[in-house]
């Protein structure tokens, strides 16, 4: 029998990594994420796992570089500003090849930012830090999609050896829905041979990459086999759903929290006779562009929804090449700090009207 629980979406994350068999977890307290960390304080050490509230987010980050490089189950959480305290760390993990989860619940910014609600960590998540590297990045659209993809992202960590990052924001992180627990079925993955497990010479995970010609793992080596990881990911890996976009005459693509309210305000609009339908990523990296492409040889008008002053759009450009107009719905257009789903909706109903 399946376990229905009413939890966060802070706490499903955490229920999400026990369903993973995640062992290791390394954070540091920020808002708005705490109720996760507190649920992997409370329930970790109960189940015999290993927490440790490190001393700040670079110690965590490198913490979980440490032990992904054994071959376990590793992750952390944090939010937007200490996310860019991670980066070197996560550059790293990188150049290692290390899967990992690392989870950021989205405030407000930039420096030091706020505890408000955004999604204005779109680039730094989809694009990373230097050196050109690629992470998958998937964004749950409810609580119990949260416990799933946090199962999922484990899961593509180890079979593609490569950092996933779950983009939360505030409103998910601490909106409560029932959720069904079930540990998800994913097919076999390769042995982690990889691994640091002792002395014996062929159990390392390179730290470096050599940029001289003729020796074994130079620098080009190593770029040619993230290149083909990555392109196989983009292949393979695209995530999406879509509602009434048949005879939509104009396409909402929203993520996350936004895409509720989004999803809303298209029922909205056709209860007033608008035809409009919902892009939904879930994998903001690879993105979903020739989806949204093709959906474009029909559908001549999109209108992006997110809680910033603009970074998914850039996507859903490039996706469009040209082929349609495209509007924005961002946080200058909501106008309130917070505020009921209704409310929000109707803010997003309006600006279809404008646009239409």
């Amino acid at each position: 029998m399946v376990e229905k629980i009413l939890i966060s979406g802070n706490e499903a994350i955490g229920y999400g990594a026990i369903y993973a068999d995640c062992t290791h977890y390394f954070g540091y307290p920020i808002t708005p994420q705490n109720e996760l960390i507190e649920f992997m304080a409370r329930e970790f050490p109960r189940l015999g796992r290993t927490f440790v509230q490190a001393e700040s987010e670079f110690a965590s980050i490198s913490m979980v570089c440490g032990a992904a490089a054994t071959g376990v189950r590793a992750m952390t959480s944090t939010a937007s500003t200490a996310f860019s305290l991670m980066q070197e760390g996560i550059s790293g993990i990188a150049s290692m090849e290390l899967p990992c989860l690392i989870v950021n619940v989205q405030r407000g910014g930039p420096g030091a930012g706020s505890t408000q609600h955004s999604q204005m960590d779109y680039l730094i998540a989809t694009r990373g830090a230097h050196g050109g590297y690629k992470n998958i990045v998937l964004a749950p659209f409810s609580v119990q999609e949260a416990f799933e993809l946090t199962q999922l992202a484990f899961y593509l960590a180890d079979k593609y050896r490569i950092h996933v990052i779950l983009l939360s924001d505030g409103i998910m992180g601490q909106m409560y829905e029932s959720v069904e627990l079930k540990k998800l079925e994913f097919p076999p993955l390769p042995e982690k041979d990889w691994a640091v497990k002792g002395s014996a010479a062929h159990n390392y995970v390179r730290t470096f990459v050599h940029n001289s010609p003729g020796i074994i793992g130079s620098y080009y080596d190593y770029m040619k086999r993230s290149d083909e990881k990555y392109t196989k990911i983009k292949e393979n890996e695209v995530r999406y759903e879509t509602y009434e976009i048949e005879d939509a005459e104009i396409i909402l693509v929203s993520y996350g929290s936004t895409a509720r309210v989004s999803l809303r305000a298209m029922y909205l609009a056709r209860d007033e006779g608008i035809r409009v339908g919902l892009f939904r990523p879930i994998t903001l990296w690879p993105f979903p562009r020739e989806a949204i492409n093709k959906i474009a040889d029909n559908t001549k008008k999109f209108l992006v929804v997110e809680d910033c002053m603009g970074q998914m759009i850039e996507d859903v450009e490039l996706a469009v090449v040209g082929k349609a107009r495209i509007g924005l719905v961002g946080s200058m257009d909501r106008n309130l700090p917070t505020g009921s789903g209704m409310i929000l909706s109707r803010k997003v109903l309006e600006k279809i009207k404008a646009f239409n």
